[in-house]
């Protein structure tokens, strides 16, 4: 994965401003001109937006439930949860996947049919910012882990080791690449007033196209019936290490 270049938001916004023809000022979201204000607005929608489009390594974050068979069974997702990377929900206690997403049919399926006693996965489903398990209360000591994508892209200046959702000051640091933000900015700056984005858009679509293909590792691509692997990674044909009986 490549380094991120990073800059502050003061420094983000100057970027952009010095690119479409304004002149740099000392602290941007200190401004009382229109055109910052403007920025300051659009800079938030351009990493929520950005925050969407792809599952950045750096927003990627692990939750882990255990339960209790006192509980309901529905849990609070994290504060900052975004949305949930899918098949990556695993019962580690057993070491086994976990059953979902469920529909709202099947969700209703479960409970109609209380099949509780012939249940051998535990299932679970997203609904009202919460993540419910099935069965209903839960067995005791259920290791639930997951992963999930933060919707926390800045880095919080007065406490660096946070981040937060939106930019509040200029020394806040948003975690997304700085000349892909800087172009994103761009382009909702000049749609805002109506210029044209061709060039922009098109320098933007690079941007992102090369940070994808380096936000995270590739697999081998398969050109032939020979090739360097990885089988004991495999979901399909691999087996436990140990448990038979030698």
């Amino acid at each position: 994965m490549a380094a991120t270049l990073r800059s502050s938001a003061n420094d983000i916004l100057n970027r952009v401003a010095a690119e479409v023809g304004l002149d740099t000022v000392p602290d941007p979201y200190g401004s009382a001109q229109q055109e910052f204000k403007q920025m300051r607005f659009l800079l938030d929608i351009a990493g929520e937006e950005l925050s969407q489009l792809y599952q950045w390594e750096f927003l990627n974050k692990e939750h882990q439930i255990t339960t209790l068979d006192t509980d309901s069974g529905d849990y609070d997702l994290p504060d900052d949860f975004l949305y949930m990377i899918n098949q990556t929900g695993w019962e580690r206690a057993e070491n086994v996947p976990l059953y979902g997403p469920l529909s709202a049919q099947d969700w209703t399926y479960l409970i109609g049919r209380d099949l509780v006693s012939q249940t051998i996965y535990a299932s679970f489903r997203l609904k009202q910012g919460q993540f419910s398990i099935f069965p209903q209360p839960p067995p005791n000591g259920l290791d639930i882990n997951f992963e999930y994508i933060s919707r926390c892209w800045v880095i919080d200046s007065t406490s660096p080791a946070n981040c937060i959702d939106k930019v509040k000051v200029g020394a806040d640091t948003p975690m997304f690449d700085r000349t892909l933000i800087s172009r994103y900015l761009k382009v909702k700056f000049l749609e805002s007033k109506g210029l044209d984005t061709i060039k922009a858009q098109s320098d933007l679509n690079q941007m992102f196209s090369l940070l994808n293909s380096h936000d995270k590792g590739s697999e081998i691509l398969q050109a032939g019936v020979s090739s360097r692997s990885f089988p004991y990674l495999s979901g399909i044909s691999s087996v436990g290490d140990s448990g038979y009986g030698l």
